[in-house]
């Protein structure tokens, strides 16, 4: 494809972002775009790599150099930052793609687009309620140099965005593009078993899995968690009184929320959340914590919860596996909610941002498929 839009992405192989990127490569692809993604942060697991593998038009150049957000990463991250230049270079690529900041100033030969879809100093206030130490002076200082050096900045939300500006703003050509889904299931069962699903990062205290220790006596129903307890740095962080499924492979984890009646996202921090939106596009009733990012995504769609609350959790989710007739009702307004994020929209919001950074090629393909590359 030598007429092609080449992009090069950065996607880290121990969260979400990796199901970001693969999906919104396989959308660009399908507008005639071709994607490099470099990997980092830990190996990819073996149902990652056939994941990558079956997309179209991508190609996967993988490492392990340690994220921005590790513990001392700073000789890894700069070591990174010299080996998707020379991507760049070498690749001749027209935008850079950065799911991540640190690298933003690392000196590339094409427009750089940042895409938040989380950091520390938010996060740091987020799950402690306070602004971050002093120790963490040097993210803070590397993600500005980052962000300041991208020629656009997109987020998932609105309070992601938000986030962004308030801690390393100002934000360079900012819009919000939302996650979207590649599809959706064509019909989901209206049947469900009696449990609740949870999935996400068990170490992360972000993700706030731990709560469901205490929520778990306070239901009649299984509490089941899908989700790895091994932290990067080795220690673990396993949960009682729930049925801990570990992580799962996307197909697997398909199948949980095919099977599930709720689905609770307890988050303290969540700038968009892929789980809830894939769990809901299944058929799943939603629960999910009280915080602007999920408010703003799902509107009436779920019931919303504070997340400290124990109790509170526990009769939202009580009160959709005892009555069939209101956990069907708000399944359903989930899912119609969950439709209306698209990886096609997706795909054109990003390829307007790359255009804004001054990507040619990607407002000349946007146009093509009849979008408008000065959207925001």
């Amino acid at each position: 494809m030598a007429d092609a839009l080449r992009v090069l992405m950065t996607a880290d192989c121990v969260g979400g972002v990796f199901t970001y990127a693969l999906a919104l490569a396989r959308e660009l692809g399908r507008l005639g775009a071709e994607v490099h993604l470099a990997t980092m942060g830990e190996p990819m697991r073996p149902a990652q790599r056939e994941e990558s593998s079956a997309v179209p038009s991508l190609v996967v150049h993988e490492s392990r150099y340690a994220l921005e957000w590790m513990e001392s990463p700073w000789a890894e991250v700069d070591a990174a930052g010299r080996w998707l230049v020379g991507l760049a270079h070498d690749l001749g690529v027209d935008v850079v793609h950065l799911n991540g900041y640190a690298q933003g100033d690392a000196g590339f030969p094409a427009p750089v687009v940042v895409a938040g879809h989380s950091c520390v100093a938010s996060w740091w206030v987020a799950v402690h309620g306070e602004e971050a130490p002093p120790s963490l002076r040097t993210y803070r200082e590397r993600v500005r140099a980052g962000i300041r050096a991208a020629g656009a900045v997109i987020a998932p939300s609105a309070a992601m965005l938000e986030a962004l500006a308030r801690h390393h703003g100002p934000l360079r050509s900012p819009s919000v593009v939302p996650n979207g889904l590649s599809a959706m299931p064509a019909r989901v069962a209206a049947r469900r078993e009696p449990f609740v699903l949870a999935a996400g990062r068990v170490w992360d205290r972000a993700k706030n899995l731990s709560v469901l220790e205490q929520v778990a006596p306070r239901v009649s129903h299984p509490i089941r968690v899908a989700g790895s307890d091994a932290h990067p740095d080795g220690t673990a962080c396993p949960l009682r009184g729930v049925t801990a499924l570990g992580w799962l492979a996307p197909a697997d984890l398909a199948r949980e929320m095919d099977r599930a009646a709720v689905f609770v996202a307890p988050a303290l921090y969540e700038p968009f959340g892929l789980g809830p939106l894939e769990a809901a596009a299944r058929g799943c009733a939603l629960v999910v914590s009280d915080i602007p990012s999920l408010r703003e995504i799902w509107g009436d769609a779920a019931l919303f919860v504070p997340p400290a609350d124990a109790d509170a959790i526990a009769r939202a989710l009580g009160g959709l596996l005892e009555d069939d007739l209101f956990r069907a009702r708000m399944a359903s307004h989930a899912r119609e909610r969950a439709a209306r994020f698209t990886a096609a929209a997706m795909a054109r919001g990003t390829l307007a941002a790359y255009a804004r950074a001054g990507a040619a090629r990607a407002g000349r393909l946007l146009q093509a498929h009849g979008g408008d590359a000065c959207a925001s």
